[in-house]
């Protein structure tokens, strides 16, 4: 498949973010630095350096950043194609901190139905308390226009959506936002950069969380804000005035992670279509959830829009009691019952879409199992699948 744009290659990804030259030699991998205090030569250094790091990246205390952090945004806005990256402690905080950036009270939010569960918390909990207003429009943004107000300030968009995969146009909802002068955020973890790139396709603002494919061995937590140009100030100021910043040993961790995402992802992509198409020859499988399958209602976008897929899938089995999904979960034995996705490891989740959507009807599926295909055999895998649905629904394969 062709991309529409110049898709960031391996090489990129390998080279981007390499560390600088010591003692005329290079390491293949940026140093850790470990660093709170920062000693200046003199106070009027001290002053420059303070008077620069509103606008600069320049090291001033270890709340500001460190040259390892510093080495992962780089990273990351190489990915993502934005002007810079400011790196968060979760990928909840990327979204939240974000949100909290860009609005005020009296505004008024739209954020897809498709959204990342704990944003619906966020938002109860939240924006009530500072006066903000929000709604939530329909996954594939069909209503977004008539939802829109006069004090609506953003939307928020997650493409593909949690746990279903729902695609949105993006370019239409940027043109749609942009025609009324509002900020587009895109919410770009499944993606991770590699895959899809929000910023190119017209979002002002990317979040995500590196903690998933970026990383890929499960072992650390971060969240990540990209932006255009025109979108940085205000969201570089107000990570600032909160204090967000990420240790150098976790941004070390991610680093290395990234140098073989493109070698990961092809492997999570093909052990998860071998295992969608399986799923759909099952007599007591009732839908699979995955946008690069022919069929699926979100196929033709995500060819236009993507480079490719991931780990991810859902499966409705057409038993829609929440006791079978639970039943066939506890059968399998190399799928890890977890929360997260894009490690090594193959994970089973249960998903209740009567908590996850509130705009779209999901009476028919109200239980999904969300599936992340790890880097295992994926024949293994369906040998696990086949076996739970044999012990727990009694029927094999057509």
């Amino acid at each position: 498949m062709t991309a529409p744009f110049d898709w960031p290659g391996r090489t990129r990804l390998v080279r981007a973010g390499l560390s600088t030259r010591v003692d005329g030699g290079r390491a293949v991998n940026p140093p850790v630095v470990r660093a709170s205090t920062i000693l200046f030569d003199s106070v009027a250094h001290l002053k420059d350096v303070r008077r620069r790091r509103n606008d600069e990246r320049v090291l001033s205390y270890g709340a500001r950043g460190n040259p390892t952090a510093y080495a992962l945004e780089d990273v990351i806005t190489e990915l993502e194609g934005g002007y810079r990256t400011r790196l968060l402690p979760t990928g909840l905080a990327a979204i939240t901190q974000t949100l909290l950036a860009c609005l005020r009270p009296g505004d008024h939010v739209l954020i897809t139905d498709a959204v990342y569960e704990p944003v619906r918390h966020f938002a109860r909990q939240f924006f009530e308390r500072f006066a903000i207003d929000y709604s939530f429009y329909a996954a594939d943004g069909r209503n977004v226009e008539a939802l829109l107000r006069p004090q609506t300030r953003l939307i928020y968009a997650e493409s593909p959506g949690s746990l279903a995969y729902e695609i949105v146009d993006l370019p239409a909802l940027a043109r749609l936002a942009h025609s009324r002068g509002l900020l587009l955020v895109a919410d770009n973890t499944w993606g991770a950069g590699y895959l899809y790139r929000p910023l190119a396709l017209g979002a002002d603002i990317v979040v995500s969380a590196p903690t998933k494919y970026l990383s890929g061995h499960s072992d650390v937590v971060m969240g990540a804000v990209t932006t255009t140009q025109a979108a940085w100030e205000q969201i570089n100021r107000s990570l600032d005035a909160h204090g967000m910043t990420v240790g150098p040993d976790d941004a070390w961790l991610i680093l290395r992670g990234s140098r073989t995402l493109a070698a990961r992802l092809p492997v999570h992509a093909a052990g998860a279509l071998r295992v969608a198409r399986w799923l759909q020859t099952q007599s007591a499988v009732a839908r699979v959830f995955l946008p690069a399958l022919p069929g699926d209602v979100n196929h033709a976008l995500w060819q236009r829009d993507f480079s490719g897929t991931n780990g991810l899938l859902s499966f409705a089995l057409e038993d829609s009691t929440e006791s079978a999904a639970i039943r066939l979960i506890d059968a399998l034995r190399l799928f890890g019952i977890g929360a997260s996705w894009g490690g090594f490891e193959s994970l089973a989740m249960l998903s209740d879409m009567r908590q996850a959507r509130t705009v779209s009807d999901w009476s028919r599926h109200p239980f999904l199992i969300r599936l992340h295909v790890g880097l295992e055999d994926p024949g293994d895998l369906i040998a696990d699948l086949e076996r739970a649905l044999t012990r727990t629904v009694g029927v094999s394969t057509q």
